[in-house]
């Protein structure tokens, strides 16, 4: 098979647990762009924190993609094009952010600029932050101080409590949006319809590439559309259960090179 197109979740499969892109991925990634096959890093993350990846990866020499907020927006990375984007209308994040301020969890938006946050410190805030290298502005209720309409909104909390009230969150909400794992501790809500995999499928309609012709990788819940829908659906060997189900291959573990490992089967 020809692949066309690589669809890289960042953390957990891309990046090791230091979060870097090991020498053997960039190499074997490069080489890949060389031969013309298109990158695309999908992620729960926003665009800022997306781009130091890009950068290293030389996407932004290629026309790579970036898929971010779990496809809720998609930019070209070498010319800055708004390809694709869905928000959540201010009006209804209010009402989805007074909905979840009857739960033990810690709700967070971005507009790109700034991570807004009712308390700074927050269960997951710095780790939110430090990942995509955003400021963070303490608000106090979201509710009240949300002025523009985000993409997403991502609610943080151990996963014990999580999963104990996973149900009850979704319930009222489930027709009009989708909610995603992206780490055990991250549940990530977007529009109704919106995944990494949606976004893919839209991206590969336009550039008139099969899913066949796509190798995908990733890890965790919010993986399972993209690597469903590519011809080779990839989990790591640290994936949740979940993902490892639906998966043409299992590689090795984000710490073991294991993206690195398929495509120097394949590419």
């Amino acid at each position: 098979m020809s692949y066309k197109m690589i669809v890289l979740d960042i953390d957990g499969t891309l990046t090791n647990n230091e979060k870097e892109i090991s020498s053997r991925t960039k190499v074997v990634l490069q080489k890949a762009q060389e031969q013309g096959i298109i990158l695309a890093l999908a992620s729960g993350r926003p665009i800022v924190g997306l781009r130091k990846f890009s950068h290293e990866l030389e996407l932004d020499s290629h026309h790579g993609l970036l898929i971010a907020y779990n496809g809720g927006r998609v930019m070209d990375a070498q010319t800055d094009q708004l390809l694709y984007e869905k928000l959540i209308p201010v009006d209804q994040a209010i009402t989805l952010l007074k909905h979840f301020e009857k739960f033990p969890v810690n709700p967070m938006v971005t507009d790109d600029s700034y991570l807004y946050v009712p308390d700074i410190n927050g269960y997951k805030v710095d780790y939110e932050k430090s990942i995509n290298g955003l400021p963070v502005k303490e608000v106090g209720r979201l509710s009240e101080a949300l002025d523009f309409s985000p993409v997403k909104v991502l609610l943080s909390a151990p996963n014990d409590i999580l999963m104990s009230i996973m149900d009850e969150i979704r319930r009222p909400f489930e027709e009009q949006y989708s909610f995603t794992m992206s780490e055990s501790f991250f549940l990530e809500c977007n529009m109704k319809g919106i995944s990494k995999g949606s976004s893919l499928a839209r991206l590969c309609d336009q550039m008139q590439i099969k899913p066949e012709e796509v190798i995908a990788f990733g890890d965790a819940q919010n993986d399972i559309s993209t690597v469903k829908f590519a011809g080779l659906g990839v989990a790591m060997g640290n994936a949740c259960e979940e993902l490892k189900e639906v998966a043409d291959e299992i590689t090795l573990t984000n710490n073991e090179d294991g993206v690195a490992a398929v495509l120097e089967k394949y590419i």
